[in-house]
């Protein structure tokens, strides 16, 4: 599950690493309603749920947050007396999905957003009942405690991607931040719809993260075993582990950072992005069943087979699978799409309850898909 990408930050980042003159949260979303662009949805929802902005995470601030103050809205509400609102609110989840295909066309930034949701979700318990000690899609691994784990190295670079983004709709949690790019990623690469739902109510502290270990090695002594342990505990099965696991279709492997894979190849060494790294796939921005037809034939040294990748093809129960989606496309599609929107939804508190569903209406056109031969040629 680990694409170790690095990213260059662009010029909108500048801003954000400033990070000593964001303000406390309360403070932040009353300011946010004087300095909203007319063209965000921002103002109108800040001022709705203006008690419930989330809180900054200490990961950006050196200094000690400061006790968050009673705060008097325009309308001459304190936050306490706020109403109840939804965890984010629609419309600005839908503005930022927007947003975030503008980021995925200037940034190529498919892959590491896909992990950045992935492993906040992953992080699920099933045998833990308690919120959020039981881990999953709670934002937890915004704050620097979970982003230091061994498996989320190279993360900070997806989150300092997002934050500009979370700074612009405060109406939106970072658990359901992180999802929505997961998703967006995945289908303006050429993958198949996720059906997502949002409302996911974030957690408020670093001590409110799960420890190290929960998520999936890449080498582990025993491949097949290790897959069930950290996947069955999440409650997903033998199909929902190969499907997910196609989505090394996209991205890279930095040695660096993971220990696996080489430093460049020919499919990698002009980026896109910074270039580097080891991609299991030619054509590592485009979202197919490659991986799935890569894996099984092994012939190209300049791709990536990791053990968690070859026992696909060497475990009975997962073969089946991993056969069935090499030949079928269609099939992998239908089954990840399920998969993904299963894995998105683990662990996680939803207001209200049902979620949110911000689904296209039938007015939308479809938008231009990512076409990954124009950046990921392969020619030496």
């Amino acid at each position: 599950m680990a694409e170790r990408l690095s990213l260059t930050l662009p010029p909108t980042m500048a801003a954000f690493t400033a990070s000593s003159r964001i303000l406390p949260a309360a403070s932040r979303a009353r300011v946010s309603l004087a300095y909203s662009s007319p063209s965000s949805s921002a103002s109108l929802s800040s001022l709705k749920c203006l008690g419930s902005s989330p809180l900054v995470s200490r990961l950006f601030l050196n200094q000690k947050r400061s006790p968050v103050a009673r705060v008097v809205s325009e309308r001459g509400l304190s936050a306490a007396a706020t109403p109840k609102c939804a965890a984010s609110d629609p419309d600005q989840l839908r503005s930022a999905r927007e947003d975030i295909k503008e980021l995925l066309k200037t940034n190529f930034c498919h892959p590491i957003l896909i992990r950045l949701g992935w492993h906040d979700a992953g992080t699920y318990n099933k045998n833990i009942q308690e919120w959020p000690q039981k881990g999953g899609a709670n934002g937890s691994l915004r704050f620097e405690v979970e982003l230091k784990h061994a498996a989320n190295a190279g993360l900070v670079n997806a989150l300092k991607l997002l934050q500009p983004l979370k700074d612009k709709y405060s109406g939106v949690t970072y658990a359901d931040l992180f999802q929505l790019a997961s998703a967006t990623a995945i289908e303006e690469a050429g993958g198949p719809k996720i059906p997502m739902k949002y409302g996911r109510v974030e957690v408020t502290g670093p001590t409110e993260c799960p420890e190290e270990g929960r998520l999936p090695d890449a080498g582990p002594p025993s491949p097949a075993d290790h897959l069930r342990d950290v996947f069955y505990r999440m409650g997903l099965n033998d199909k929902e582990i190969v499907a997910l696991s196609g989505a090394h279709t996209l991205g890279r492997s930095r040695p660096e950072r993971s220990g696996w894979g080489k430093p460049e190849t020919k499919y990698t060494k002009d980026g896109p992005g910074a270039p580097g790294g080891q991609s299991w796939t030619v054509q590592w921005l485009k979202f197919d069943n490659s991986y799935f037809k890569d894996i099984k034939e092994r012939r190209d040294e300049d791709l990536l087979v990791l053990p968690t990748d070859a026992v696909l093809f060497e475990d009975a129960s997962f073969k089946e699978y991993a056969e069935k989606y090499a030949e079928d496309q269609e099939t992998f599609f239908k089954d990840y799409a399920e998969a993904h929107a299963k894995l998105s939804n683990l662990g996680a508190k939803f207001d209200p309850p049902e979620g949110i569903v911000i689904n296209d209406g039938p007015s939308e056109s479809a938008p231009e898909k990512f076409v990954a031969a124009k950046y990921s040629s392969g020619k030496d």
